[in-house]
């Protein structure tokens, strides 16, 4: 199988930054580069997490950073999941790696079009990047070859009752985002909290032995601790590399046909993704209803333990 192109746009976040390492180790993907946006935390701090991560993880692609702030709306973070730097947990981290000259937009709309058909957007953030691309150049959506993100529900959410928190943080971006002319896929919550972090899970980056395993390791136990505080769940879900999947290994995740709309106005439900899975015939969206998580895991760990020795 043909390795698929991707442009991972990211927030990191500790789940991001899972998604980066699984993204760069696994054989089905070759990850082209990184582009950052504010979210779970500031762009600042996304920025810096995403080069910590990279330089952990051996991985040699271009990061760009992004948008600092929604298209309209003002900024809100996720400092009580993530903590202050958004990657709290392993002992801090100098990165041997510095993002690149040039906004992450423009970046996203060069490289796509230079290559038609062949580069697909994961996007695990807030959509703000994405929406600004399409707004620029509306040629890229016609020369991605596809969009997956990881935002969204179709049953609640976990920010507001109606609203994921990606999505919530800039619905009109997302909105944008589900009208353009390019196929989506959505891997929201009803799929990613079938990924939770186990101890059995946590145990696989623990016992690798490896730079990577150890830092997911420190990662998970903070968040770990973080998630039950605010959520009462046990064990976190790790959201974001499940929209990896859908590329790297598509039988690890089950999708559906569906329409998507973003609701922007709503005094409650700001944020919503509306999914009508009665969706016609050429739809252009799809949406993730199941992950087989042994899988999913069996993966994630293998394409960790296959990262060579950090960068210095």
């Amino acid at each position: 199988m043909t390795a698929r192109q991707i442009i991972l746009d990211c927030d990191p976040g500790h789940d991001d930054a899972v998604a980066i390492l699984f993204a760069a180790g696994h054989p089905g993907v070759d990850l082209v580069g990184i582009t950052t946006v504010a979210g779970n935390q500031t762009l600042d701090r996304t920025t810096h997490n995403a080069c910590v991560v990279c330089s952990v993880g051996g991985i040699e692609v271009p990061v760009h950073a992004g948008a600092a702030r929604p298209l309209l709306r003002p900024l809100r973070t996720a400092a009580e999941i993530h903590g202050e730097s958004g990657l709290d947990g392993p002992a801090p981290i100098e990165p041997a790696v510095a993002p690149r000259a040039g906004h992450a937009v423009d970046w996203i709309i060069d490289t796509v079009l230079a290559a038609p058909g062949d580069v697909s957007l994961v996007a695990v953030g807030p959509l703000t990047n994405l929406a600004m691309a399409l707004r620029r150049e509306p040629a890229v959506a016609e020369a991605v070859r596809e969009v997956v993100i990881m935002g969204g529900s179709y049953t609640r959410g976990n920010t507001t009752p109606a609203a994921e928190f990606n999505i919530l943080v800039d619905p009109e971006a997302a909105s944008i985002v589900f009208e353009a002319p390019w196929p989506v896929t959505m891997v929201g919550l009803d799929v990613t909290h079938q990924a939770l972090c186990t101890p059995e899970v946590q145990r696989g980056f623990a016992e690798m032995g490896t730079p990577a395993g150890d830092f997911i390791d420190g990662l998970m136990r903070f968040f770990r601790g973080n998630y039950a505080g605010v959520t009462g769940m046990a064990d976190p879900p790790v959201h974001d590399p499940c929209a990896v999947a859908v590329l790297a290994d598509p039988d690890t995740v089950e999708v559906v046909p569906a329409t998507v709309q973003v609701e922007t106005s709503g005094a409650f439900t700001s944020g919503m993704t509306v999914v009508d899975f009665k969706a016609p015939a050429g739809s252009r969206h799809r949406v993730a209803t199941g992950l087989d998580a042994p899988r999913f895991w069996a993966a994630v760990h293998a394409a960790v333990a296959a990262l060579p020795a950090p960068l210095s």
